[in-house]
């Protein structure tokens, strides 16, 4: 009996993993969702605290249904901030993305960490073509700092100081093209978003940096060319990059990792 109970424990586990994976993804869905609603709103604006029909609150003591994947007012039923089901398909794709990267759990850790900011970013900056800092900052920092941890416990200081220095790189070189180019350069935003993006990618070496550049660039002007296709766009609109960029930084991490 002690021996078929030791065989059936690694199926035991096998089978709780994605349970607990998916629990606890489900418990992510009502803070994104809230900065999704709180800071999708045009640049120098107040940050949404409410219902924009009826000023009801919005907030994690009272997540249902206003954040919950119907995203709708407790008390008009109007919609609130990202539209129903999109929130919970990003997720997913973000579990996918953390269940098909490679490394030690202290890496993948700091992957979580900055999709968990990241997917609430990339959303805001596809609505209102904005990427607050309250998320930007926190996700550099949180990548920094579990990056840190991970070379203190034995990756050595090579990597995580070649981090440091592409993420200063890659957020200099973005504002460097917003001072130069004004407009048709890169957004403030998006070079504090690349301050986390360049260090993650940064970790596992320049040539990952430069691919996952290469791939943001290209995956933006695709899209670019499509939209002038079909009409949706013209030669002087602006899409906003930070969705590309996080994009590109998720399919990289996959791919290279």
């Amino acid at each position: 009996m002690t021996a078929e109970r030791l065989r059936a424990a690694p199926k035991d586990a096998a089978v709780r993993r994605p349970v607990v994976r998916l629990l606890a993804a489900l418990a992510v869905v009502p803070p994104m969702r809230l900065a999704v609603a709180r800071y999708a709103v045009p640049p120098d604006s107040v940050d949404r605290a409410g219902c924009d029909g009826c000023g009801a609150p919005i907030g994690l003591d009272r997540p249902l249904p206003a954040l919950g994947p119907t995203a709708r007012c407790p008390v008009c039923r109007a919609r609130v901030g990202a539209a129903p089901g999109v929130v919970e398909l990003a997720l997913v794709a973000a579990v996918a993305v953390l269940a098909l990267t490679g490394g030690p759990v202290g890496e993948r850790l700091a992957v979580a960490g900055w999709l968990a900011f990241a997917v609430p970013l990339a959303l805001i900056d596809a609505a209102v073509h904005r990427l607050p800092d309250r998320l930007t900052y926190p996700a550099a920092a949180g990548v920094w700092v579990l990056l840190g941890a991970v070379a203190l416990a034995g990756a050595g200081p090579a990597p995580w100081l070649r981090a440091t220095a592409a993420g200063l790189a890659l957020g200099a070189g973005f504002a460097g093209t917003t001072l130069l180019l004004g407009r048709r350069g890169f957004g403030l935003g998006d070079a504090k978003l690349a301050l986390s993006v360049g260090a993650l990618l940064g970790w596992y070496g320049w040539p990952v940096l430069v691919v996952g550049l290469m791939l943001a660039v290209t995956l933006s002007a695709l899209v670019a060319l499509v939209l002038l296709a079909i009409g949706r766009a013209r030669w002087s609109s602006h899409l906003p990059f930070g969705p590309f960029l996080v994009v590109a930084t998720a399919l990289t991490l996959v791919l290279t990792t």
